[in-house]
């Protein structure tokens, strides 16, 4: 079988030296196309765009003749012409594309600060359904144009595959399911409680910096500190709160982590309070501590005064030798009893 080759335009020849053609001035004949097989440039894909300067009784093609006999060309298609998609597998396709661009453009949007879960979650749950009907949809004639083995198994890349496992990885590194129902059609109860005090707080510390003036020193913070420690403090009890219930609830590997937007938000507050404003949280249990501090400083002292006043003092007891007797009496004593 003879292979095609790419659409050149063709060279115009210069005439040769020495001589005029015998040819020159006659009107050149089209050639036929060879018998026996199609012509080389039937139905390439170069030939549809591509201009070609060929000659017709003496004439150039105009550009439109050209387009019009590319078409043709094309139409006429090649034996064993390559696969196509079906209808129903192009429309699953591109709507998959679809998908797959706005989570993408969502995704990279809402990266800083970081708002992944509240704002895509219904770009990743209707990217989830498209996949799903491309693994389901099977095409109208026979197993050949089944869409999902020609979508995303047909080549080496399998690159709708791959996009889906990009985005149900990131998904799950976010933790998105902490912070989303069930069913991740909206936000939970409790992660919207805490982005509405997260919200206040932020408030709160926008409206107190306004109202100190323009001529703020950097490390007077005052007001900020006083108006919204109340704030600050329920915001940091309730993040306290969702880490202890997610880690009692929690199987998964990213089980010890909230969704990654409450995280973010609890990082953004606790910088602003300690580093920006310098606030420092008051100890309630000052007193408690500085008693059993001091207990323990004084009980070694305690126990010993204890140990010296109670325990049982011995007196001292002289003893007095007895004084050995003279040598002379001891003799008679040794005389006496022999």
């Amino acid at each position: 079988m003879r292979t095609a080759r790419p659409c050149r335009p063709a060279r115009p020849r210069a005439p040769r030296s020495g001589g005029t053609s015998s040819l020159q001035g006659h009107p050149a004949r089209p050639r036929a196309p060879r018998s026996g097989g199609t012509s080389s440039l039937q139905g390439h894909p170069l030939c549809r765009d591509t201009l070609l300067p060929a000659r017709t009784n003496g004439a150039l093609w105009t550009p439109a003749g050209l387009r019009e006999l590319a078409e043709e060309l094309w139409s006429a298609g090649l034996p064993g012409d390559l696969p196509d998609l079906e209808p129903e597998c192009r429309s699953l396709l591109a709507a998959f594309a679809e998908g797959s661009a706005a989570l993408t453009g969502c995704l990279a949007r809402r990266a800083r600060p970081v708002r992944l879960c509240q704002g895509c979650h219904g770009h990743y749950r209707r990217l989830l359904a498209q996949y799903d009907s491309i693994a389901r949809a099977v095409g109208n004639s026979s197993e050949s144009h089944n869409c999902a083995k020609s979508i995303l198994t047909s080549d080496r890349l399998h690159i709708v595959v791959t996009l889906s496992e990009f985005f149900n990885e990131t998904w799950e590194a976010a933790n998105c399911a902490n912070c989303l129902k069930n069913n991740s059609e909206g936000l939970s109860n409790s992660t919207e409680e805490f982005l509405d005090l997260f919200n206040k707080s932020l408030t709160c510390f926008e409206h107190n910096l306004q109202g100190q003036g323009i001529d703020l020193s950097p490390n007077n913070y005052t007001e900020v500190c006083k108006n919204c420690n109340e704030t600050y403090m329920k915001l940091n009890d309730l993040y306290n709160h969702l880490q202890r219930l997610n880690r009692q609830g929690g199987e998964s590997a990213h089980s010890a982590h909230l969704c990654i937007d409450v995280e973010d938000a609890m990082n953004i507050t606790r910088k602003l309070w300690s580093r920006t404003f310098n606030c420092s949280l008051p100890c309630s249990d000052t007193v408690p501590v500085i008693a059993v501090s001091s207990f323990i400083l004084f009980l070694p002292i305690v126990f010993y005064l204890s140990s010296f006043l109670h325990s049982k003092q011995k007196k001292r007891i002289l003893i007095l030798p007895k004084r050995i007797q003279s040598n002379a009496n001891l003799v008679n004593i040794q005389e006496k009893y022999s």
